[in-house]
């Protein structure tokens, strides 16, 4: 059994609000709700695809953190205040989603900050066996 890993990205928010960007837990990688912002620089577009594709940078990034990467996603949660938004998004979804193909939702809700136009949350099980690179955990290994 693998340790209990918390990731942060820098954000703010997480202090302030008390959670992490990712929990690493054995296989398994969960990624909080991800917004648009560029951590480094503390600002979003206004333009929800720009969005999108820093969401996906965001998350990239805690996956990677973790030992993971997208390719490890097996679920994912597409959460938009406007419905009409998201199609323009597609082009960005599939390029990182594309050939994962993970179980996928979209749900309109509202998001804490009117800026926010996308909020992305994804689940990932690291695959493969052995030592998770560079973290010192063990990871299951594959049959098959």
């Amino acid at each position: 059994m693998g340790e209990r890993r918390l990731i942060s990205s820098g954000s703010t928010f997480e202090a302030e609000i008390g959670y992490s960007r990712a929990v690493a837990d054995g296989d398994w990688v969960h990624v909080s709700g991800t917004t648009g912002f560029d951590y480094s620089a503390m600002s979003i577009s206004d333009d929800v695809v720009e969005q999108a594709e820093q969401c996906w940078r965001n998350i990239d990034a805690a996956l990677k953190q973790a030992g993971a990467s997208v390719g490890d996603v097996v679920r994912v949660r597409y959460l938009l205040p406007d419905a009409a938004d998201f199609e323009s998004c597609f082009p960005v979804l599939k390029r990182w989603m594309g050939d994962v193909r993970p179980a996928a939702t979209m749900q309109v809700c509202g998001l804490s900050d009117p800026r926010m136009r996308i909020e992305i949350e994804v689940t990932a099980r690291r695959a493969g066996g052995g030592v998770a690179p560079g973290l010192g955990w063990p990871r299951q290994a594959s049959i098959g």
